[in-house]
């Protein structure tokens, strides 16, 4: 966007304390954006009047009072009755995890608990609006479920020219992993070293074959951040160590045609 993103940040209800509330304005100003602060005791019906005369773009609520679970849709429902259900709408403060599921089916995009990143909130919005999809590098790796390395490998080296360049073993994932380098990209060999590891459930259930997709991001908060903002569905919702110390994050095969994608950022980025 040309033109900075324009936040209303609001306090609604009967709360009496608002330091957090300006920590967030003051952060997404540093990061950027335009920032109205309502200030103290606003009704859902003030705070969108603001917002609509303020042409923001993105209402951030804050309640400590614990009364969101009327306030913060009530603000999304005035909001449709005016025909701006386009602004986004964010919540924060002392909100229960339980909490969480039906806010956001009335319609509140994400909430932002105690110890949330000031950074992670500005990814959020500045994602929400870029609407372009997360920035991809590269295929990093095809990751092959097998039964055993020792006996695939004899395949990959003898017949298709490949060499093994170290063979390591994951011990959170329950995997070991043969690496063999193709170009800028590599093919990893998984093999489970645990019944229960989620490589031996694969085998179990399909059989030796192509397991997961790998694709290099520059920046996995960041991306993870944008994928959030756009709905997609994730395994992980922070980064990992994974083989060779990058950091991974899986998504949910639903959100790619019933394909695992792991994202993931290498040192060397």
């Amino acid at each position: 966007m040309s033109n900075p993103i324009r936040v209303l940040v609001a306090k609604p209800g009967l709360d009496g304390h608002d330091r957090g509330a300006k920590v967030v304005a003051q952060a997404l100003r540093n990061a950027g954006m335009e920032v109205i602060y309502t200030g103290l005791r606003q009704t859902p019906e003030q705070i969108v009047e603001a917002a609509l005369q303020e042409d923001v773009q993105v209402i951030g609520l804050s309640s400590l009072s614990g009364a969101h679970m009327q306030l913060f849709p009530a603000v999304v429902n005035i909001l449709r009755q005016q025909g701006a259900s386009d602004v986004l709408v964010v919540g924060g403060g002392v909100v229960p995890e339980e909490d969480i599921p039906y806010l956001k089916s009335a319609g509140i995009a994400e909430i932002f608990g105690p110890g949330t990143s000031t950074k992670d909130i500005a990814d959020f919005i500045r994602q929400h609006f870029q609407g372009d999809g997360i920035t991809l590098t590269r295929v990093d790796h095809v990751g092959i479920a097998v039964n055993s390395i020792e006996a695939s490998l004899d395949f990959y080296s003898t017949a298709m020219g490949l060499h093994c360049s170290g063979i390591e073993e994951v011990t959170d994932q329950k995997v070991k992993v043969a690496f063999l380098p193709l170009g800028d990209s590599e093919i990893e060999l998984l093999e489970p070293t645990t019944l229960d590891s989620p490589v031996a459930k694969f085998l179990q259930s399909r059989g030796e074959g192509i397991h997961h997709i790998a694709y290099r991001v520059p920046d996995i908060q960041l991306a993870l951040g944008q994928l959030r903002a756009q709905g997609v569905r994730l395994l992980d919702q922070e980064p990992r160590t994974g083989a060779g110390g990058a950091l991974i994050a899986f998504l949910h095969p639903k959100a790619s045609g019933g394909v695992l994608t792991e994202i993931c950022q290498r040192n060397s980025e």
